[in-house]
């Protein structure tokens, strides 16, 4: 302690914390000699700031980065608002006042939702459960109320004070509700079966009847430790299981604690006194390490979330942060948060877009809540290092299934009869099927959440949307495209069938529903928007077997059902083929020939991790080219899956990784784009992607899903693979060189494919060639990043990447010009080896393909392939493998005189002993930092001699017939 107190000393000599009026209200009650409570909470995100006042009717929410601009009011009490409470996604905001009333909000917009509960006297307390499906409140009424959020039923109503409830605290394991009262009785509620656990009478201060102070409990954020103001001008720590006392803090409050706040890692504590102090603590060393005096009684205060800082509102309605509230040397309050979210929770709220995940009922056990029974010892001391199995059962509840104290002896399991053993391994296979964590259900890609009396996508692609909205027992369809120049214009449909899927393609649009009716009917409809015949849409229905997912192809519509089956019918409604699936549909998506099929392959791990494999059809050959397994980030699922413009099979998970499959390596998923690398207060809802560009609608946190209304704005992000931190910094170049392959690889492909169905392939000859060209000066300037941080080997690995003779030349230049002989030397050497090889190969065969390239004049004109059979030479020998396409037969000419012709070019080596070469050295290592020229210049030198080429190569290409980009004013970062 006496290590502290000079710290705090200059601390309040030097510190001051602005603190600004936000509530007139609480000053005029405060001169009145009527104290009031005032609240402030920060959103999960650190973005707004709530505030509120038992003296003013309305809630403030600011903006902490703009503390001069007026803040959003919120006014639906009619009397002073005494306790908040926001939701852990920040999605939902509680109010309770001396009216009596708990009033509901979306947040941060302020929207007024629904009065959720009354009670007969004012509200004192609130506080949300760690999954946000429980609502806690209570006041002078002396009851808890325990609210179910997804309905606003009354769970059930805790009662045992015996004065007005002034606080209230969830544990983070989900286990325990505790509660304080204004006489400070403090008690331990369990959650599942609402009875007492243990009764702390008098433990805190008696605060009468002064409004402006409420007694208060909080729980630490791992959820060991109970904090409670103290009797003697301390805080009082107790053990969460056997509620026993286990240390204090205790140091320069004069007067009682009568508020505390932990910091998020739980490593700090704030507490505030009546003597107008607010101190910091460091728990682990149970010291004060800094404090605060202020004009008035800080009446509330709360931990940034993100950041080094703590809110601050006092009993006249003024609010401030204080910045940098720890000290850089310490650890900061955020750093290493535990991460305890219930394994049965899934942060959905009331408000929240997919509720699906919680039930309505309002029963406890549906709340998403742990369960624990009577079966327990009465001490409650848990085996701290239980395996994660027992802990799961622990989780799932024993008394549900008749189980045994996990704390039972081994001798008395021994003595148990064979037929309750019998009885126990049932009920253990039974809790391990319900306690596995939940397959992922099946989904449409493009689609989001239903919304009541809202409009809500059931397609959103690179063609365009398709959008319904419920109205008098009916849905109304609406079809847009988002080039409306190349789409047909199809009218609006009235939709008696409430289809909750559908897919979109040029040629048309499928749309299926769930099971309804009295014979549990799901109906499959598709719609052609041009054709020869009248009346050409058609429907299939589906009696006791559900459509799961739908997709379209050229020319045919695929429906995946309950049942695994895999059904393909044609354009015109013809049922072609039944198949059945390996496991349950997850998703599904076509591309011209190819339907793609995601599904489970066993039941996820427990890790939470899903087991899933995806197949590829192509439906015009009745063949199956790819199968494997998807890979997903670890504890992630599938939020998109689909394919690219060029038909590259794409998928896309909820922790924002992009991957993208390629015939490399045998078939891998290739890692393009991370969300985690972007701002972390924006999620993204992937529509598509190009060669270069993924394209998405940028979602502010927590939204995870776009509006239909305000149209929603397509933002293009650059793919980059997550490339470790390079120690040259030049991870933008590596990044550019790997896509670059990448693309190549791609191109030789489609050459192969094209050429062995006899088509012409002149138009991705030059393609390839651009490319290649394109790579060789991303080449280059990663050699002369190699120079300058004097990593030589590498850029001898780099200039065998090279794929063209006159790049090879250009970076000799580059190497002699920084003055480094050995390099230049082993360069030159490289360079001879490859004319070398090319000569032999001259030698051997006049053939017009090389075994290392792709092919490029198989149907090249007669006279081109005349040009050739004269002398055509591989650019690249066998040994090396940068180049993956032979160069087209024009661009061969500097080459057709053989290696006398390039010697005439060659670059001289320098001369001279030891002396000359230590000297050129030396000079290199004074020139290094000064390349830029250089770069250019072999640059440049490549680019004179493709400039002839690719114009003669312009005037033969044939465009390829590729859809135009239809977003055209989206925006591009």
């Amino acid at each position: 302690m006496s290590q502290a107190k000079p710290i705090s000393k200059v601390a309040m000599k030097v510190r001051s914390v602005k603190l600004r009026e936000a509530h007139k209200a609480a000053a005029a009650s405060a001169n009145n000699g009527r104290g009031s409570f005032c609240s402030v909470l920060w959103d999960q995100q650190a973005l707004h700031l709530v505030t509120a006042s038992s003296s003013d009717p309305s809630i403030s929410i600011h903006d902490p980065l703009q503390p001069s601009s007026a803040p959003k009011i919120l006014r639906h009490h009619r009397d002073g608002v005494t306790a908040l409470a926001i939701s852990p996604n920040s999605t939902c905001l509680a109010s309770g006042s001396v009216d009596h009333s708990v009033k509901l909000y979306k947040f941060p917009g302020g929207e007024f939702e629904t009065n959720i509960t009354r009670f007969t006297l004012p509200i004192r307390a609130l506080a949300f459960n760690r999954s946000g499906s429980m609502l806690a409140a209570a006041g002078d009424d002396e009851g808890i109320k325990l609210i179910n959020t997804i309905d606003g039923s009354i769970a059930r109503v805790l009662k045992g004070h015996k004065g007005p409830v002034t606080g209230l605290s969830f544990d983070p394991n989900s286990e325990y509700l505790t509660s304080i009262d204004s006489s400070g009785t403090v008690i331990y509620w369990e959650i599942h079966s609402g009875r007492t656990l243990h009764t702390l009478k008098g433990i805190a201060p008696d605060t009468g009847s002064d409004l402006s102070v409420m007694n208060v409990v909080s729980w630490s954020p791992d959820g060991e430790t109970l904090a409670v103001p103290g009797l003697r001008n301390d805080v009082v720590m107790y053990d969460r299981d056997t509620a026993e006392k286990l240390f204090s803090l205790r140091g320069d409050h004069m007067q009682p604690i009568c508020f505390l706040s932990w910091s998020p890692n739980g490593k700090y504590l704030a507490t505030s006194g009546l003597d107008r102090q607010v101190l910091i603590w460091d728990v682990d060393q149970k010291q004060d390490i800094d404090r605060h005096k202020f004009d008035d009684k800080i009446s509330c205060m709360v931990w940034k979330p993100i950041g080094n800082a703590l809110a601050v509102i006092d009993v006249m309605g003024k609010y401030g942060v204080w910045e940098s509230v720890v000290p850089s040397s310490m650890k900061s309050p955020t750093a290493d948060v535990p991460n305890l979210q219930s394994k049965h929770s899934n942060g959905l709220l009331l408000f929240d877009e997919e509720e699906q995940g919680l039930s309505a009922s309002g029963s406890l056990s549906d709340l998403g809540e742990d369960s624990h029974g009577e079966s327990e010892p009465s001490t409650r001391k848990r085996l701290r290092k239980q395996s994660a199995y027992d802990e799961s059962l622990d989780e799932d509840g024993r008394d549900e299934w008749n189980l045994p104290p996990k704390v039972e002896s081994r001798k008395k399991v021994n003595h148990v009869h064979k037929e309750s053993l019998n009885n126990r391994n049932e009920g253990l296979r039974r809790i391990t099927t319900s306690a596995s964590p939940k397959m992922q259900e099946a989904f449409q890609p493009g689609a989001t959440p239903v919304r009541d009396g809202k409009r809500r996508f059931l397609c959103y692609n690179m063609v365009g949307s398709i959008t319904t909205i419920e109205h008098d027992g009916y849905s109304h369809i609406e079809i847009d495209f988002h080039d409306t120049g190349r789409g047909p214009r199809v009218p609006s449909m009235t939709d008696h069938f409430g289809f909750t899927m559908a897919a979109l393609n040029e040629n048309g649009s499928v749309f299926a529903n769930h099971c309804k009716g009295e014979k549990n009917m799901s109906t499959l409809m598709y719609c052609p928007f041009s054709t020869w015949a009248n009346n050409s849409e058609w429907s299939m229905r589906l009696e006791g077997e559900e459509v799961k997912a739908v997709a379209l192809g050229t020319p045919w519509v695929a429906a995946i059902t309950s049942f695994n089956f895999l059904r393909i019918f044609t354009e015109g409604g013809l049922q072609k083929h039944v198949l059945s699936l390996d496991g349950p549909v997850v998703t599904a998506s076509g591309f011209k020939d190819e339907l793609a099929v995601v599904s489970h392959v066993s039941d996820c791990l427990p890790s939470n991790d899903q087991m899933l494999e995806f197949r590829v059809f192509n439906i015009a050959n009745g063949t199956q080219p790819l199968r494997g397994r998807l890979p997903l980030t670890p504890g992630s699922h599938l939020t998109w899956f689909g394919f690219s413009e060029e038909g590259q099979l794409s998928s896309y998970d909820s922790k924002g990784v992009l991957r993208v499959f390629t015939s490399q390596y045998g078939g891998s998923w290739l890692p393009l784009f991370s969300a985690s690398k972007e701002k972390p207060d924006e999620n993204y809802w992937v529509v598509g992607l190009s060669a270069n560009k993924l394209f998405c609608i940028v979602c502010k946190s927590p939204e995870l899903f776009p509006q239909v209304m305000p149209k929603p704005v397509l933002t293009l992000m650059n793919l980059s693979f997550p490339l470790a931190s390079s120690d040259l910094g030049a991870e933008a170049l590596e990044n550019e060189f790997i896509l670059n392959t990448m693309h190549l690889l791609q191109i030789q492909k489609r050459i192969e494919e094209m050429a062995g169905a006899g088509l012409d392939t002149a138009s991705l000859d030059d393609e390839a060639f651009t490319m290649e060209a394109a790579q060789d000066r991303c080449i280059l300037r990663l050699i002369a990043s190699c120079c300058n941080g004097d990593k030589l080997v590498r850029a001898t690995e780099l200039v065998k990447l090279l794929s063209m003779e006159k790049s090879v030349k250009g970076a000799i230049k580059l190497v002699t010009a920084l003055k480094l002989p050995y390099l230049a030397e082993r360069f030159n050497s490289e360079l001879e080896q490859r004319l070398l090889n090319e000569n032999q190969g001259t030698k051997q065969t006049i053939l017009p393909t090389s075994r290392a390239g792709v092919g490029f004049s198989k149907n090249s004109t007669s006279a081109e392939t005349k040009e050739t059979s004269e002398a055509v030479i591989p650019l690249s020998s066998p040994k090396l493998t940068a180049p993956l396409f032979t160069k087209k037969t024009k661009s061969q000419e500097g080459t057709k005189f053989g290696i006398k012709k390039t010697e005439q070019n060659q670059t001289p080596l320098p001369d001279g002993g030891k002396e000359d070469r230590a000297k050129n050295c030396r000079e290199g290592e004074r020139d290094r930092g000064n390349v830029s020229s250089t770069i250019k210049s072999s640059i440049a030198f490549m680019k004179s001699s493709d400039k002839q080429e690719v114009k003669r190569g312009e005037e033969k290409q044939v465009e390829a017939h590729r859809p135009s980009n239809p977003f055209r004013k989206s925006s591009i970062r």
